[in-house]
């Protein structure tokens, strides 16, 4: 039997809780998805993960138990967010964990195969997941950056014009959902006329849904305080939350560099709010506006 020292122990030990508790997770999200496909490659990583647990197990010489909170943290994250987002962030944890390998070389002749075995597999498998809602994510791009440019835009011009906080509400609304419509058309066409692999009308579904939820949360602020100019603040800060969370999605989810895109719709979106604030006021004092 291989013998390690015995400071090594629990380190080992950790390695090997992980992937017995990673075996459980893609087991439990394997028998939660429809596609057999995707039901395959999962089924084949968490077998993968159960020998690497028996691999650590020869060192250790001792049976562990699964993290049951990890499991199901990232069950629940993957029902919810999708298993693609799930598994990746996930597998973001282990590489963290796997920064401490380099202690064991020396003691364990076949860690650096092990690591190289490990990544090299999973990230083939992995890359043979297919998602329906990252193959839409173009669309919810779209309604996204479309509905934060257009709204905080038009809501900076209607704060200043009206200065009323339900007629702000009213006219935003209006704007956005007739908006949403028009972007979810758009999505439509564009869609069907360049032939891809995805459905035109869940296209534009996936781009009007985006569209509406996100004048939704803008327009929220103006319903419930009285104050137009912190309505305003609270919408444009709303704004820069959405745009975090999804390009963090994104990030995690296409292993994407999350810091660019983030700025550039952040910048973009609060560039036109702040220049249609500016015409709004220079507007509402050359037509004498009073509300």
């Amino acid at each position: 039997m291989p013998e390690v020292e015995e400071n090594i122990g629990p380190l080992l030990q950790t390695f090997q809780r992980i992937e017995i508790t990673e075996h459980h997770i893609y087991k439990r999200l394997a028998k939660s998805i429809k596609e057999p496909e995707n039901q395959e490659v999962l089924e084949r990583i968490a077998e993968d993960e159960l020998r690497h647990y028996h691999d650590w197990k020869r060192y250790t010489q001792v049976d562990v138990q699964p993290d049951r909170w990890a499991i199901w943290k990232y069950y629940l994250v993957s029902r919810v967010f999708g298993f693609t987002f799930g598994i990746k962030l996930m597998e973001r944890g282990e590489e963290k964990a796997q920064s401490n390998y380099a202690q064991l070389r020396g003691t364990i002749p076949e860690i650096d195969a092990w690591i190289r075995e490990e990544n090299a597999h999973e990230e083939a498998l992995l890359a043979m997941l297919d998602e329906e809602r990252l193959r839409y994510a173009g669309s919810v791009v779209l309604g996204l950056n479309d509905a934060l440019v257009e709204l905080t835009g038009a809501l900076a011009g209607l704060t200043l014009a009206l200065q009323n906080t339900r007629l702000i509400a009213l006219t935003g609304l209006i704007t956005g959902i007739a908006a949403s419509l028009s972007m979810a058309a758009s999505e439509y066409l564009s869609t069907r006329s360049e032939k891809t692999e995805k459905h035109p009308v869940r296209a534009a579904i996936y781009t009007g849904i985006a569209y509406i939820l996100t004048v939704a949360s803008l327009i929220l602020p103006y319903l419930l305080f009285p104050n137009y100019l912190l309505d305003l603040g609270l919408a444009l800060v709303i704004g820069v939350g959405i745009i975090a969370m999804f390009n963090y999605y994104i990030s995690v989810a296409r292993d994407e560099p999350f810091r660019p895109r983030f700025w550039e719709m952040t910048i973009l979106s609060l560039s036109v709010a702040a220049f249609s604030f500016g015409i709004g006021y220079l507007i509402r004092m050359w037509l004498g506006v009073e509300v």
